[in-house]
């Protein structure tokens, strides 16, 4: 591509497209995510859609894509499926990609649960039902399921103690 064809008539401004692309070579986005940043540039709404749907079209902008890498980093820093799964509602993606990408980490979220608690707390034992809680409680925030964190804490957690949202 052209540098001309990469610049407006009117200045020196990239066009939406161009922009776009600059910021997914930088990291992955979502195409909700990348739109608001193209708006946010002062780019139109009609050049910022467009400019999305060529990205992805060329294969550029994937929000399958986006959602597993997001997936990968977010379980490798120790959040929780639950976690994950928020965060990649708030860029819109899809309940089945959503669950894809989680799924295609393969991580065995007992043992992520298990070495985040033993990274906070070290390998001492809880003393009682007051500190065990204190950990579920961590581990809840974190993202983990009640199912995992009863096994790892032996606390008793409630199985509402899911729901975020």
């Amino acid at each position: 591509m052209a540098r001309s064809d990469r610049k407006k008539a009117d200045g020196d401004k990239p066009d939406a497209f161009a922009k776009g692309l600059g910021l997914l070579v930088r990291r992955e986005h979502s195409a909700r995510e990348l739109k608001a940043k193209l708006a946010a540039r002062g780019h139109a709404a009609g050049d910022v859609g467009a400019a999305v749907d060529r990205l992805k079209d060329k294969r550029y902008q994937s929000d399958e894509r986006f959602a597993a890498v997001l997936a990968r980093s977010r379980a490798g820093q120790g959040y929780g499926p639950r976690r994950i799964e928020l965060e990649l509602k708030s860029h819109g993606l899809a309940a089945p990609a959503i669950r894809a990408a989680i799924d295609a980490t393969e991580c065995d979220w007992l043992a992520s649960a298990a070495s985040q608690l033993r990274r906070r707390f070290g390998r001492v034992a809880a003393a009682d039902t007051t500190e065990r809680a204190r950990r579920a409680q961590f581990l809840l925030r974190r993202g983990f399921d009640p199912a995992t964190v009863r096994a790892v804490t032996r606390a008793e957690v409630d199985d509402q103690a899911d729901e975020f949202d």
